[in-house]
């Protein structure tokens, strides 16, 4: 029994105490105030797209898909025609050329002040608590390494050869966007978060449109290559047939009088050469509309499932519960320093 708390015991000590608390918590509850205050309030907006799959087992076998992702296998990924499976285009916030897309985009603020990109909203019109300065300034008067001086060969930036401000800017973009895919129905859904509603909006819909036109590149891609491919060759073939049509034509009207043999024999040969050339021409035709055709049935069809809404109230901090957490925090702490003696004894007894 010696090692057992008298809890009775320890309420009346803290309750003997309990001038600690009316000197302690209005103190708490004033320092978290003005901590929490300090924080911006942010806005969050949503939308969800349902991109079109690919066919596969996935697509005719549907109740064993179903029953199989339940079990964390994904039996449409593994059969279909993609190389990159649906589940992973949440990864492309990874990849800075997608992130960099998203920081060249247009922002507006709600009250029209400001209309810039959202490089430049994340660089120069985000607010930030008091101690996000200090650490700013201890920054710069701390000592620097020189940078790696890299020459570009080529006029066009890489977003793959990027400044420290450029990484912080994408490092940010990353953490106010997120990505996320339902694995047994497909759905992408689309997380964004500004400081102002109207940006964390727009910063939703131009996530969604690049998310779209990278999915339709990546599904097309080969087929957008095999059309250029046909196009060129039927370019070629009507330009050999043309200069089939014009050598026939001169030789037919300059030797027209003409009716020997060798004429004969001369003229079946361009004609003959002019109807490969036609036939040739004609079967690029055909296969660049095919091309054409399978452009169209490559491209996959979107369903928006829930357009972004224009928040109406700020997602966060949640002030009252830092307030309430902080409180509930100094009395746990008021407590264990009102019984130290006895949870020290209580500790070197066991």
């Amino acid at each position: 029994m010696e090692d057992t708390i008298d809890l009775g015991f320890g309420i009346r000590k803290v309750w003997e105490n309990r001038r600690l608390f009316y000197k302690v918590l209005p103190i708490a509850f004033v320092l978290s105030t003005a901590l929490i205050l300090c924080v911006p309030r942010t806005y969050t907006a949503s939308s969800k797209l349902a991109p079109e799959m690919g066919g596969g087992l996935g697509s005719i076998g549907g109740g064993l898909s179903s029953l199989a992702s339940s079990f964390g296998v994904d039996l449409s990924s593994s059969t279909t025609e993609d190389a990159i499976s649906p589940f992973l285009y949440p990864d492309l916030m990874e990849d800075n050329g997608f992130v960099m897309g998203l920081l060249n985009i247009n922002v507006r603020s709600c009250d029209g002040k400001v209309s810039t990109t959202y490089m430049d909203y994340l660089e120069k019109e985000q607010g930030h608590p008091w101690w996000w300065y200090i650490g700013r300034w201890i920054r710069k008067i701390m000592p620097k390494p020189k940078p790696v001086s890299i020459e570009s060969q080529t006029e066009e930036k890489s977003p793959y050869v990027v400044s420290k401000m450029e990484e912080a800017m994408m490092e940010q973009a990353r953490k106010d966007i997120a990505l996320s895919i339902d694995k047994q129905t497909g759905v992408i859904t689309i997380v964004t978060k500004a400081q102002d509603p109207l940006v964390a909006k727009m910063l939703a819909d131009s996530t969604t449109v690049r998310l779209q036109h990278f999915i339709t590149e990546y599904r097309t891609n080969k087929a957008r290559i095999d059309l250029e491919y046909y196009r060129q060759l039927t370019c070629e073939t009507k330009r050999e047939y043309d200069e089939a049509c014009e050598a026939y034509s001169n030789f037919y009207d300059t030797n027209n009088d003409i009716v020997l043999q060798s004429w004969i024999s001369k003229r079946t040969d361009l004609e003959n050469d002019m109807q490969i050339k036609y036939t040739t021409y004609t079967t690029m035709m055909t296969q660049l509309q095919a091309a054409k055709a399978k452009v169209q049935e490559k491209t996959p069809a979107f369903t928006q499932l829930k357009g972004a809404q224009l928040p109406l109230k700020p997602s966060g901090p949640k002030r009252m519960l830092f307030v309430l957490g902080m409180l509930i925090l100094t009395s746990f702490a008021c407590i264990v320093y009102i019984l130290r003696d006895d949870i020290k004894g209580f500790f070197l007894k066991s």
